[in-house]
């Protein structure tokens, strides 16, 4: 037993706490939501989520679970909390929702570790394979700055770069709390190939082999990674840039693999899915003043979605038992098209210009995306007294 009073240590995207009450009644307000999309299905539903501890890889383990009773494996890379330190947020996460599928006699199994590693996959397979016999749905969520490749044992780096010229834009410097002019300077080859390595199709392509090799996706079964488009207001730092080169290996990545499982009645699908608000998201320029923007005029017209409500409609649109999905040209889930509902964008482009340091407060919902932020990892949530000491220890 650890009793701690933890506080929040935040700089800029980075905060160094989380508070294990806080993520508590995040997730279980997530479990909330879902329960209430429950589906009554009559087939089993296994479901592999690798990158399940935060953003739209947990929502889409707590959707599964909350909504179906589904048997799932989550795969995430997190630190536990001792005496000394807090634990990470997305450790609380998995602890709570672990604990719901424990009260309500789900399957809930979970490994940490390095999820880009040979050995964190066999661990994997082997659960799979000795619990579960086989899955039916991969959702696959990692977000990582760096990847080491585990066939060559070399390290890569990604970078949030433009490609060919220099990006000139406005952005929030949230240590100031002031808008001003960013300049990012283009990527070298180098940075453009690493990036492609950590967050490109790789990881997702051994993934993939690895469990149609040993016979683990049922007939039928889905592989589903997350993608972002984006409006083109933040195309040259993020479509245009290194990450969206990522993006557009991905997207090929899973078409090939797509080939592999439809061999079994499967199919390999990117979704497309909404702007949120998450650690990675807030490190690139532009985007957390964008998301501020956005999320005002999304809540005004009342068509927001957290990552939850995205997920619920995902399966029920899309990837659930008994659902076909439906698909853009490209053969894409695209559940970004509220965000880039043309009179949306209209409405984005027109308030851009007129932002600054003096009115972007009132321009856009900036304090909930701030609160937001803080709510990651469990501060600033409503009913939770944080001048209490609280147990930073959890078991999985």
């Amino acid at each position: 037993m650890a009793l701690t009073i933890i506080k929040p240590r935040i700089r800029g995207f980075i905060c160094t706490t989380a508070h294990p009450a806080g993520c508590t009644s995040n997730v279980n307000d997530q479990i909330k939501i879902a329960t209430s999309e429950q589906k009554d299905i009559k087939v089993p539903f296994r479901v592999l989520v690798i990158g399940s501890s935060t953003g739209y890889g947990l929502a889409a383990r707590i959707a599964a679970g909350a909504m179906y009773g589904a048997a799932t494996i989550g795969v995430f890379f997190e630190r536990e909390g001792n005496e000394s330190k807090s634990g990470t947020p997305g450790f609380y996460n998995t602890a709570a929702y672990h604990q719901y599928a424990l009260e309500n006699d789900l399957i809930s199994l979970n490994v940490n570790g390095d999820a880009y590693s040979h050995t964190i996959k066999e661990k994997t397979l082997d659960l799979i394979h000795n619990r579960l016999g086989q899955v039916d749905l991969v959702i696959y969520s990692l977000a990582s700055p760096r990847r080491t490749d585990p066939e060559t044992g070399e390290t890569y780096q990604s970078e949030i770069s433009p490609i060919g010229e220099s990006y000139r834009g406005k952005t929030i410097d949230l240590n100031r709390e002031v808008v001003n002019e960013v300049i990012v300077e283009p990527a070298q080859n180098e940075g453009i190939r690493g990036t492609v390595k950590v967050m490109g199709g790789d990881d997702l392509e051994l993934w993939a082999n690895a469990l149609l090799d040993a016979g683990l996706l049922a007939d039928g079964a889905r592989i589903v990674p997350f993608s972002y488009i984006g409006p083109s207001l933040t195309w040259p730092i993020y479509r245009s840039g290194t990450i969206g080169r990522a993006k557009e290996h991905l997207e090929k990545t899973t078409k090939a693999i797509n080939e592999r499982v439809e061999l079994i009645g499967g199919s390999a699908l990117v979704s497309v899915n909404k702007a949120v608000i998450t650690q990675a998201s807030a490190a690139i320029p532009v985007v957390p003043l964008y998301i501020s923007l956005l999320y005002r005029i999304m809540r005004e017209r009342k068509v927001h979605e957290d990552p939850i409500h995205q997920m619920i409609r995902l399966y029920k649109d899309h990837i659930g038992p008994n659902t076909k999905p439906n698909l853009d040209s490209e053969g894409r889930i695209r559940l970004d098209d509220l965000e880039l509902d043309k009179s949306i964008q209209a409405e984005i482009d027109t308030a851009w210009p007129q932002i600054e340091t003096d009115n972007f407060v009132s321009l856009t919902d900036y304090e909930t995306y701030k609160r937001g932020f803080r709510q990651l990892f469990g501060f600033e949530v409503d009913g939770i007294n944080y001048d209490n000491p609280v147990e930073v220890e959890a078991d999985l």
